[in-house]
């Protein structure tokens, strides 16, 4: 147990403190996590002050951990040999009530670039095009992608929706040369990999 067994609402509360009069600890923790996870970088203190109840010091202090997490700990040359060395970039959000679509950049050695949320959908679907997708990766120079999304629900298996997808974005990469390596799909449980299936 410890830390590592919180999820990030839990340990985004213990970050806060306290909550405020009108919303505690864990609602206003539920709100910068909504922020946090439509933003591809680190948010400004100005942007993370705009939540009701977050004043310039506690934005401060969120943005200063958010910064030292990411200098201490980048995934960035992480190789990725495996469906589950991709887990630990992507089960931050297991837990989510909707779901959140992820796109991790690799170069030609299936070294990590970057890893960014996509598309956060309903409560049992995620809606991404391919353009949403490779948008980034283009940019980063990748040479292939591996996309990921949590699962709401504890089925893990593959949906209708998902298997389209996944096709539509093998297509698309084979056209622009960016390779979809894998698609994995997740829960606090475990995964599913498109490509442990052979269903690539």
């Amino acid at each position: 147990m410890g830390a590592s067994a919180l999820s990030d609402l839990e340990l985004l509360a213990i970050l806060l403190g306290s909550g405020t009069r009108e919303s505690d600890v864990l609602t206003l923790a539920g709100q910068i996590l909504k922020l946090l996870d439509a933003e591809k970088e680190i948010p400004s203190v100005g942007k993370l002050s705009g939540v009701f109840g977050i004043g310039p010091a506690k934005a401060s202090l969120i943005v200063a951990a958010l910064e030292f997490a990411h200098r201490r700990i980048r995934p960035e040359g992480l190789r990725i040999t495996f469906p589950a060395d991709a887990l630990p970039l992507v089960t931050h959000c297991a837990d989510r009530k909707q779901e959140h679509f992820l796109c991790i950049s690799v170069n030609g050695a299936n070294e990590v670039i970057a890893t960014r949320v996509v598309s956060v959908g309903l409560a049992n679907k995620s809606q991404v095009h391919p353009r949403e997708v490779f948008a980034d990766p283009i940019t980063d120079r990748a040479a292939g992608i591996i996309v990921a999304h949590n699962h709401p629900s504890a089925d893990l298996s593959p949906s209708k929706e998902d298997i389209e997808v996944t096709r539509r974005l093998k297509a698309a990469g084979a056209i622009i040369g960016v390779r979809l390596q894998d698609h994995i799909i997740f829960n606090r449980k475990g995964y599913h990999s498109f490509l442990e299936h052979g269903e690539l």
